[in-house]
């Protein structure tokens, strides 16, 4: 039987965090590769550091899209709000190392004769789902993202003008009978504008907006507080720290809640099912929770490159399944197409979207009204039910 009293812990990093710069840049110039060309193809990775940006990989799409990335990078870090000594957005150095995508890899992935399109890589990919939030996500990565994009939206607004674009957050998350009732620790590290500035200066600036998104009665007399722990954090972004994409997948996930596949998802085209089948499943995962079948789902599904079908479905409502996962795994995999094409296709992904995903979590949050954040509906529901 599952631990029902216990602490968990996750954590969360801001749109200005090293990596999060990067996860943003590939995803801008996907996004502005697709709105040139839907079909195009991209892998795009960003290196960051002081006053550089290296961007690489492997594209098929427009060459006038190329050209224009050194603009798309500048214009991330300056919405970011990269304006230092050491990192600004005037200043950078871009280089560009973009080139034609693998014919190898395109012939395993293209659809030709009466070959259906096939997953762009093989791989596994996890969907998570549970009740204890409105947004069935996991409370702990949840919440930890909501502080910090509080804090970057008085930040940018200019109400609060001495807080810089990088942060952390960490979130320790008491739980009785299964179920998040508070925090007991709270960790935030912010870059600061002002050197003069103390933690404990720090501290006053950011609790009321911490205390503003945490649910009421979270934080008590014994909650520990860590914020700016080691003292001065002024020196921010890729000058204080070199950045990559990619390298906050739990971040991006469900913050340790669940199991990951171990693909990032930034600044790859929906081919690739490290991203979009990672989508679909989470998707399906949130469905399953919503139509009542269990408070709690994981969903694995399984490719191999050049093959369109998955290879296997899996479900754990982890005991609290109202029918059995067996059922559950047979219904997801009548009530949608799980191809790379049927999955583009059913979530609408071969639109320039994906910017908005590189910080804060590519989970939990609202669907756009263009398209963004669409695996996050809750319209399988009636057809889940009739499928069980």
């Amino acid at each position: 039987m599952a631990r029902q009293n216990y602490v968990f812990t996750s954590e969360s990093v801001s749109e200005g965090h090293p990596d999060k710069v990067c996860d943003r840049i590939s995803d801008a110039v996907l996004d502005a590769f697709l709105k040139a060309d839907p079909l195009a193809r991209v892998a795009c990775e960003t290196f960051a550091t002081t006053d550089r940006v290296v961007i690489g990989g492997e594209v098929r799409g427009p060459g006038s899209v190329i050209k224009r990335v050194e603009e798309i990078a500048r214009d991330c870090v300056r919405d970011i709000g990269y304006e230092q000594e050491g990192f600004h957005w005037a200043n950078l150095k871009v280089d560009s190392y973009l080139h034609a995508q693998s014919a190898d890899i395109a012939q395993g992935v293209d659809a030709a004769d009466n070959k259906d399109e096939g997953a762009g890589d093989q791989g596994i990919m996890f969907g998570y789902a549970v009740d204890e939030t409105p947004q069935l996500m996991p409370a702990p990565i949840q919440y930890a993202h909501a502080i910090l994009r509080r804090l970057a939206e008085v930040r940018k607004s200019g109400r609060e003008p001495k807080l810089g674009p990088d942060a952390k957050s960490q979130l320790t998350v008491r739980y009785v009978d299964g179920k998040p009732v508070g925090v007991t620790s709270i960790v935030l590290s912010t870059q600061h504008l002002d050197p003069d500035l103390s933690s404990d200066d720090v501290r006053e600036i950011v609790a009321p907006y911490i205390r503003e998104v945490l649910p009421e009665g979270w934080i008590g007399a014994d909650t520990e507080w860590h914020v700016n722990p080691t003292g001065k954090f002024v020196i921010g972004g890729p000058d204080g720290d070199a950045g990559l994409t990619g390298r906050k997948i739990i971040v991006d996930t469900y913050g340790g809640a669940a199991p990951h596949g171990g693909g990032a998802f930034s600044g790859k085209d929906p081919t690739k099912v490290d991203r979009s089948a990672a989508y679909a499943a989470r998707y399906l995962a949130k469905n399953v929770v919503a139509a009542g079948l269990a408070s709690r789902c994981t969903l694995q599904l399984a490719y191999a490159i050049g093959v369109s079908k998955p290879l296997s479905i899996y479900v754990d409502t982890h005991g609290t399944g109202q029918v059995a996962d067996e059922a559950i795994e047979k219904a997801v995999g009548q009530a949608m197409d799980l191809t790379p094409r049927g999955i583009r296709e059913k979530l609408g992904l071969n639109k320039p979207i994906y910017q908005r995903t590189a910080a804060y979590g590519h989970f939990g949050r609202e669907p756009d009204a263009d398209g963004g954040f669409s695996w996050e509906k809750t319209d399988l529901v009636e057809a889940l039910k009739k499928a069980v």
